[in-house]
């Protein structure tokens, strides 16, 4: 078989997390009846993930640990960005719906790429972004076994690029410094981007809203 060609690969798997300071945790489980499936090659998931699976075979077992930089690096205070509240209104009226402590929402750049960020403070003139990913910091441990590992058919190649090409799965932050916007909506969950806050300037976001 070319190992150079895509594969399909559907994995059942527990994910645990821990740091220096906290023990082991169970973040999420993806079972036998409800896996995780993605197609290699095409950046769906943790690149170093990834590369521990793609080995194995059908019926494998795997048990594995990824250090903070090799899934969603290090906790960052500079990804803690203060906005304007202005940013977060619609019709002229603060969407204090939607923007409250502790809330994750989903926010849109000027190339149309969303991502998530947790609301960690609403003060009078501003709100605060944590753009951190929620296991950013963390170690992520992985157990599980292979579900299935075969070449992907042409058919599951091209959907699945169509998919992340168009409305599909696009949570991982890319955020430059450009236009974003807050997006009224829900945002599926991505396995392999967290939120990269580049830049050191000011971030220029709009409350969007979607009137259905």
């Amino acid at each position: 078989m070319n190992t150079n060609e895509p594969k399909l690969i559907t994995v059942a798997y527990r994910l645990y997390s821990f740091n220096a300071d906290q023990a082991e945790e169970l973040v999420e489980e993806a079972t036998v009846n409800a896996p995780f499936q993605f197609i290699s090659q095409l950046g769906i998931t943790l690149e170093a993930f990834e590369a521990k699976i793609l080995p194995l075979n059908k019926g494998d077992q795997f048990d594995f640990t990824l250090s903070p930089a090799e899934a969603y690096g290090e906790y960052e205070d500079k990804h803690v960005v203060a906005l304007d509240k202005s940013m977060f209104e619609i019709d002229g009226h603060f969407d204090s719906q939607n923007i409250y402590l502790g809330n994750v929402i989903p926010l849109v750049n000027e190339d149309g790429l969303r991502f998530q960020g947790e609301v960690t403070a609403v003060g009078d003139d501003t709100v605060t972004i944590d753009l951190n990913h929620p296991l950013a910091g963390f170690s992520l441990h992985f157990t599980g076994e292979v579900v299935e590992s075969r070449p992907a058919t042409k058919d599951e190649l091209e959907g699945m690029i169509q998919m992340l090409q168009g409305d599909g799965c696009h949570c991982g932050c890319h955020d430059e410094d450009g236009e974003c916007h807050h997006h009224d909506g829900d945002c599926c969950h991505h396995h392999k981007d967290g939120c990269e806050h580049h830049g050191e300037g000011h971030h220029h976001c709009h409350h969007h809203h979607d009137d259905n």
